[in-house]
């Protein structure tokens, strides 16, 4: 049984029908577009599972606790809770409330946790869903400038969850991150476009397609799946993290021009070769469990997640 916030397109969209292709129930939040959100919640069920769209401002609890009371009508419990919804970029809204980006993208995913808790089970799983620029906020320079509310704040939401994961974990619930690149059809590649003419043809040059929603739905759900990914680990879809900064100085390690380090401490990158080649030719490191997300071998050590590019 997965809950899914802002799920009647995109991103949420494409996670909820690969949920409910692997048997999970689906119930998805939306704000303000119904008929879309009924759209996907067709979809689902034509794939022989339940599906359920519920309204839902999520920076109102008033909003939050109408939609746990439907929720509740309808099961018992909840094995993934999935945070997509995001903002900031909505002139009306930001018009009205100048912090809006915060109060979606930190506050109200504290809120709808809080509200979750209870129904989540053990050895249920949190996915918090981010972008490479959030994620990476104050270690780059974000393009759009017009997008950095919206990544600052996307920011402060991962790191407040992440000050939560020994609660969550005393719970049996594991937090997961995944961090999607510039994702093919979505705001943010149209609005660097516009400010940099061919930019994002050059990206598509150097590092291949971007993914799409539906891509980025998949590897979602593949990582509430994975049950090996410790509580905080990271999961890259789309280009690379180190892509987007520069090297820095120092971060080579040992004999390789393959290992980087970066600021992430659970995070090292490895390229020229598949990860469990490299691991099994790296003294020191032992053995790993590798499969490949996307353009990156995911590694998980004993206490650790390792995000490796073949």
């Amino acid at each position: 049984m997965a809950l899914i916030t802002g799920g009647s397109r995109g991103i949420g969209a494409g996670t909820a029908l690969a949920l409910a292709d692997h048997g999970y129930d689906v119930a998805l939040t939306y704000r303000n577009k119904a008929a879309r959100a009924n759209e996907v919640v067709t979809a689902v069920t034509q794939r022989g599972v339940r599906g359920l769209a519920l309204a839902c401002d999520m920076t109102r609890s008033s909003d939050v606790e109408q939609l746990f009371h439907h929720l509740k009508q309808w099961t018992d419990h909840l094995d993934v809770v999935i945070l997509n919804a995001s903002g900031g970029m909505e002139r009306d809204l930001v018009e009205i409330d100048p912090d809006y980006a915060m109060h979606i993208n930190r506050d109200a995913q504290l809120l709808l946790i809080d509200a979750a808790l209870p129904l989540l089970a053990s050895g249920g799983v949190i996915v918090f869903v981010t972008s490479h620029r959030a994620h990476l906020y104050g270690q780059m320079k974000q393009l759009p400038a017009c997008q950095e509310p919206v990544a600052e704040s996307k920011h402060a939401g991962e790191q407040a969850l992440r000050t939560r994961q020994e609660e969550f974990a005393a719970r049996g619930i594991r937090l997961l991150v995944v961090t999607g690149d510039l994702v093919e059809g979505t705001i943010t590649p149209k609005l660097l476009e516009r400010t940099t003419p061919g930019l994002i043809d050059q990206r598509r040059t150097r590092m291949g397609a971007l993914p799409t929603a539906t891509e980025m739905g998949k590897e979602i759900a593949l990582t509430v799946m994975d049950t090996s990914l410790p509580t905080g680990s990271t999961v890259v879809v789309g280009a690379p993290l180190q892509s987007m900064l520069s090297l820095p100085q120092g971060a080579l390690r040992g004999n390789s021009d393959a290992l980087y380090d970066f600021s992430d401490a659970d995070l090292f990158f490895c390229q020229e070769q598949p990860a469990s080649q490299y691991l099994s030719n790296t003294p020191g490191l032992g053995k790993a469990a590798s499969r490949f997300v996307g353009r990156l071998w995911l590694c998980h050590f004993a206490d650790r997640s390792q995000a490796c590019i073949p």
